[in-house]
């Protein structure tokens, strides 16, 4: 086989990890430049590809010395936690009820789950401006809330019900047999199962709140969240603590991806379990009857 044969077989043979490595690369690299510039003193905020007095790390240690950029952060975060709490309790809920009930009216609700995730960002945020001054709303914290919460709840049914769809429910059923009640059941058996997949929705709704700039804009009124902040100063220099702090919010964000993989893959584990042997009698369920 000739040269050029042999490289576009092998081409052909890698051509899948190659797009991978080039998607990837793709999309750190942004990020990759933030961090870098993190620890350069560069002239009022600006991204420029000249570190004048090269590296420091000085940024870091000032990173909480604006009180602006403080204000919004603890903003932003303040609202990330709300809205992760409500949005992973009701579309917890509301998957559970569209897996495993049937009621009128259950793929009209699939439907208008889809909905907001296609729908896009400005016409979402201008739709909740008009109702919240058809409804004279005060814009604010309130608003930005109602709003988060709103286009979070899709993205938590649609992780939530995946998982639910692969559900194993004959652990359930062994559990029943064992004589677990439900509730007993849904603590020992269906939580920690589905652990994983709500952990991955409440950090997909943090992330999405967090990180929301186009319905924010048009629903906060006075009040200033970190996306808000940063394009608010962008036009006259952005501060290089921005950039320490978008480095740290992402590094966090790699630690929570990784302790959700690992739950990921316990829960596998756990899903592995015969329910057969529980049985037998020979796993009890903690709680059950066969375990007293």
């Amino acid at each position: 086989m000739s040269g050029p044969a042999r490289a576009w077989a092998w081409l052909r043979r890698n051509a899948l990890p190659i797009y991978a490595v080039l998607a990837v690369a793709y999309m750190l690299i942004p990020i990759l430049v933030v961090a870098v510039f993190s620890f350069g003193d560069t002239p009022k905020g600006k991204l420029t590809f000249t570190l004048d007095d090269g590296f420091t790390l000085d940024y870091w240690r000032t990173m909480l010395d604006i009180p602006e950029l403080n204000d919004s952060l603890m903003t932003s975060l303040r609202l990330a936690a709300f809205t992760t709490v409500i949005a992973t309790a009701i579309g917890t809920a509301m998957a559970i009820a569209l897996v495993r009930h049937r009621f009128a009216g259950k793929r009209l609700a699939n439907l208008l789950i889809v909905i907001p995730m296609a729908t896009p960002e400005v016409v979402i945020g201008a739709s909740l401006l008009s109702m919240f001054i058809y409804y004279t709303f005060a814009l604010g914290f309130t608003t930005l809330l109602i709003a988060h919460v709103m286009f979070s709840i899709s993205f938590v049914v649609v992780v939530v019900r995946s998982r639910l769809i692969g559900f194993d429910r004959n652990l359930e059923e062994a559990a029943a047999d064992l004589g677990a009640g439900p509730w007993t059941t849904f603590r020992t058996v269906t939580f920690p199962l589905l652990a994983p997949g709500i952990i991955s929705a409440a950090m997909l709704a943090f992330a999405l709140s967090i990180d929301d700039f186009v319905i924010s804009n048009f629903n906060s009124g006075t009040t200033v969240t970190f996306p808000l902040y940063v394009y608010g100063v962008s036009l006259r220099g952005i501060p290089v603590q921005v950039n320490a702090l978008a480095t740290l919010l992402f590094l966090v964000a790699v630690v929570a991806v990784a302790i959700v993989l690992f739950q990921q893959r316990r829960a596998e584990r756990m899903a592995a379990v015969q329910p057969e042997a529980e049985a037998d009698g020979l796993i009890p369920l903690p709680g059950t009857a066969a375990a007293q």
